[in-house]
C-alpha cells in the first residue's frame, strides 16, 4: 500500500496547471512503476490538499453562475482529476509489462458520533478576512476560525477530521488488487460517508487524513507493507535542531515513547508515524516512511524509516 502526498502533485511553489500537476506525477509513478517491475501488488493512495483548496475557490468565484457543490463532491471530483493523472502515467509505463492500472472512486465510512464533528479544526479553502469569512459562514452554514495570529486575511472555514472505520469498496479494491491490477483508491483520505438512520450510506463535510484513511484501507486489503511517501527521506529526531537525527528503524513502543516526547509534530510528520504504527500494530509486516524519490529504495531496505512490531 502507497500513500503519496497531495504536494508531490503540486509543489508548494507552483501555480498548479495541469502541465505542472502531470510533470510531478510522472516523477511518482515512474517511482511506483520500479516497484510494480520488482514483483510487488500495489494498491496507491493520495493527498488532494491542493486541489480541493482550488476547486474550493473556483466553486466561490464561480457561484453567481453555477450553483456550487459541496465539500464532499469535491473530494469526489479530485479523486477522479488525480486517479486519471496518475492512471494514464502508469498505463503508459507499464504498457509493456502486462499490467493494468485501474482507479476506484472510493467512500470512507466513519461515525456520526465521532468527536470531530462537534469540534471541528481542519481548515479547507481560501483564506478571508473576518467580516467575509463570518458571511460565507452565516450564507452556508460553515464553522470558520482565525487559523493565523496575523495578516489582511486569517480566517478560514474549518471542517471535521473524523477516524476512518472502514472502506465501503474494499472487497472489489481487494479483488482488483488480487488480480494483478494496479488500483488507485481512497484519494484525499476518501469520500466521508455515514451510515444514516436507514442503514444506507450518506456523504458529509468532512476531511480524512490521507495517510490514516490509507492505513485503514491497506488493514482491509491484507497489505503487507505500507509505504508512506513525503518530502524527506527519514523521520527525523529532534527535528529542526542542530542535534536533528534520522531514524532508520524504530519498533512500536520506541516510536510511542517518540511521539510523547514531542519529535513527530502533529500536521507534519506526527499522522504519518501515528497511521505506520496503527497499520503495524493490527498486523502489518512493517510500515516505511521515506521520500518519493527513495520509494523504491526503501522497500528494499535501503533507507527511510521502518517501522516494526515490538
Amino acid at each position: 500500500m502507497i500513500a503519496l502526498g497531495g504536494n508531490a502533485i503540486k509543489q508548494p511553489h507552483e501555480r498548479g496547471t495541469f502541465e505542472e500537476q502531470m510533470r510531478n506525477v510522472e516523477t511518482a509513478t515512474v517511482q511506483i512503476a520500479a516497484i510494480a517491475r520488482n514483483g510487488y501488488e500495489i494498491a496507491i493512495t493520495h493527498g488532494n490538499g491542493p486541489q480541493v483548496g482550488n476547486l474550493a475557490i473556483q466553486q466561490e468565484q464561480g457561484a453567481h453562475m453555477v450553483p456550487e457543490q459541496p465539500l464532499v463532491v469535491l473530494g469526489a471530483m479530485t479523486q477522479g482529476q488525480i486517479g486519471y493523472m496518475m492512471q494514464q502515467k502508469l498505463n503508459n509505463l507499464l504498457a509493456d509489462d502486462g499490467k493494468e492500472v485501474a482507479t476506484v472512486v472510493t467512500q470512507v465510512i466513519v461515525s456520526r458520533d465521532d468527536p470531530d464533528f462537534q469540534d471541528p479544526t481542519k481548515p479547507v479553502g481560501p483564506y478571508y478576512d473576518e467580516e467575509t469569512a463570518k458571511r460565507h459562514g452565516a450564507k452556508n452554514d460553515w464553522i470558520v476560525k482565525q487559523v493565523r495570529p496575523t495578516g489582511e486575511k486569517t480566517w478560514r472555514r474549518v471542517v471535521p477530521s473524523p477516524i476512518p472505520l472502514g472502506i465501503a469498496e474494499a472487497g472489489v479494491i481487494k479483488k482488483l488488487v488480487e488480480s494483478g491490477t494496479i488500483v488507485i483508491a481512497s484519494g484525499g483520505g476518501g469520500i466521508p460517508v455515514i451510515r444514516n438512520g436507514e442503514g444506507k450510506l450518506e456523504g458529509v463535510d468532512a476531511v480524512i487524513d490521507k495517510d490514516r484513511a490509507g492505513a485503514k484501507l491497506a488493514e482491509e486489503v491484507d497489505a503487507n507493507i505500507f509505504l508512506i511517501l513525503t518530502d524527506v527521506e527519514h523521520a527525523l529526531l529532534n527535528f529542526g535542531s542542530e542535534d536533528e537525527t534520522p531514524v532508520e528503524k524504530m519498533t512500536i513502543t520506541e516510536a510511542k515513547r517518540y511521539l510523547s516526547e514531542g519529535h513527530f509534530k502533529a500536521g507534519s510528520m506526527g499522522p504519518k508515524v501515528e497511521a505506520a504504527m496503527g497499520f503495524v500494530e493490527r498486523g502489518g509486516e512493517r510500515a516505511v516512511i521515506t521520500s518519493l524519490g527513495k520509494a523504491a529504495d526503501a522497500l528494499e531496505g535501503v533507507t527511510g524509516t521502518h517501522i516494526v512490531p515490538g
